[in-house]
């Protein structure tokens, strides 16, 4: 007896066959609607909610092929079963190839038409799933899928709400992993610059000598190498938002040009004689404490009002581990929509296992994990043995009992030697995995004294 109450359309001119049929699906708990002939099928079709459809190919007017490609027109995810006489096999072999699920040769044995009914819906309802979870995705979207129910978070979401509407410069601190570019992200979309473009650029990731010519463009003949003219970031983001991830990183020899970017709202482009007008609202990001940079030299005291004009401090995940119960259950649901599969389960000594970790690569690091514990996971719930080994050695915390800072940092070390010895010492693959950055990583190899195979 089927858990759901499926429905099904049969179209089969034969009445004796169409009444068999109805009465074997009725039996098993289907809710079943029949027609004689494709027309009259996709007259009562429309506009209602099917969940598979049984149809002979040979019927007088509209063939079965036919009517298979107008159900798909209204109905496109709808599995469709053609029935066929022995002699039409080639005709149902060619309607598989315009997307029919499945055809059965007549005569059959109830048993073998009630096998192939039943895969066809098993794989219907993970097609209603999958679209449920899509749809869940998509509504958080507006907030580029930041979760965190915690206070700390409430207050995130609010003061994102009050800075989007404006035009004002923000700056975003936190620690990689952390999210600061979903951030960005969720400033532009609730803001009027919403449907305008994106940008996002690390400042970190381009050798300097090219990093002047990325944000402002050059002019044809700048250079030797330069025989056509580029635009520049700025340009491509006019009317939207530029992102700046890794700010602090930026060259003090360009951060002059940047501050006139923000202050006049003109570039020029290298080797260029005229200056361009743009209107783009600036967001940046760094991991690093600008104030220190300031101390230092390496930032332009100017530039820093300029960028500090809305700072936004993000938590570390170790701050808000009430929030690792949706994360957890969130990215599940996005890999099982990626991946078109039914969503995990996560078992309590897991989910206790993650609860307990520090974190040390935040938001990133739990979504790597998680899609590796998808990846290796073979039934339908993630156990222990599915994460790295350095989580599983976690040391239990009663409600008694708080986890020491040694333990956590014992723990961590262990955690980053086993990915290192995973990817056989390869740091960029590790760094990925852990959800840091390679000079995160090879500080913390450093402080530990790990051992690079």
């Amino acid at each position: 007896m089927s858990d759901v109450p499926y429905s099904i359309l049969i179209v089969d001119d034969d009445v004796q066959m169409t009444i068999m049929l109805r009465k074997v699906l009725k039996k098993e708990g289907y809710e079943v609607e029949t027609a004689l002939d494709g027309q009259d099928a996709l007259a009562n079709s429309a506009g209602g909610d099917i969940d598979l459809v049984i149809t002979d190919i040979r019927m007088p007017g509209m063939d079965g092929l036919e009517f298979l490609k107008r159900i798909k027109e209204n109905h496109q995810d709808v599995p469709v079963i053609l029935m066929t006489a022995f002699g039409s096999i080639e005709a149902a072999v060619e309607s598989m190839k315009k997307g029919a699920y499945h055809y059965i040769a007549k005569p059959f044995k109830t048993e073998q038409f009630l096998s192939v009914v039943e895969a066809a819906l098993r794989e219907r309802k993970l097609q209603l799933e999958v679209a449920g979870l899509r749809q869940e995705i998509t509504k958080e979207f507006c907030f580029s899928s930041i979760i965190g129910k915690s206070p700390v978070m409430q207050e995130l979401f609010s003061l994102i709400r009050r800075v989007a509407r404006t035009k004002s410069t923000v700056i975003i601190y936190g620690k990689s992993g952390t999210g600061k570019e979903l951030v960005a992200r969720a400033l532009h979309y609730n803001s009027p610059r919403a449907d305008k473009t994106f940008v996002a650029f690390n400042c970190a990731a381009i050798p300097e000598t090219l990093l002047e010519t990325e944000l402002f463009g050059h002019a044809k003949g700048a250079f030797t190498d330069a025989r056509y003219a580029k635009r520049g970031l700025f340009v491509e983001a006019d009317g939207g938002t530029l992102f700046l991830d890794e700010i602090g990183d930026m060259p003090v020899s360009i951060q002059g040009k940047l501050l006139r970017a923000i202050q006049e709202r003109e570039i020029r482009p290298v080797g260029a004689t005229k200056d361009i007008k743009i209107d783009v609202r600036l967001v940046a990001a760094t991991h690093h404490d600008l104030q220190q940079l300031l101390k230092e030299g390496k930032i332009r005291e100017d530039l820093y009002f300029r960028l500090n004009v809305v700072p936004i401090s993000l938590p570390e995940l170790k701050d808000r581990k009430e929030d690792i119960p949706p994360l957890v259950r969130h990215f599940i649901n996005k890999y099982a929509v990626e991946n078109n599969q039914k969503p995990l389960n996560v078992s309590r000594e897991t989910m206790r296992i993650l609860m307990e970790y520090s974190w040390p690569g935040n938001v990133r690091e739990l979504e790597n994990i998680l899609e590796r514990a998808a990846i290796l996971t073979e039934g339908p719930m993630i156990q222990p043995e599915n994460l790295p080994e350095g989580l599983r050695s976690a040391p239990y915390a009663s409600d008694e009992e708080i986890p020491i800072p040694s333990s956590l940092e014992n723990l961590e070390k262990k955690h980053i030697q086993d990915i290192l010895n995973l990817t056989r010492g390869n740091q960029s693959e590790a760094a990925k995995i852990l959800g840091i950055d390679c000079r995160t990583l090879y500080r913390k190899i450093k402080a530990y004294n790990l051992q690079i195979t």
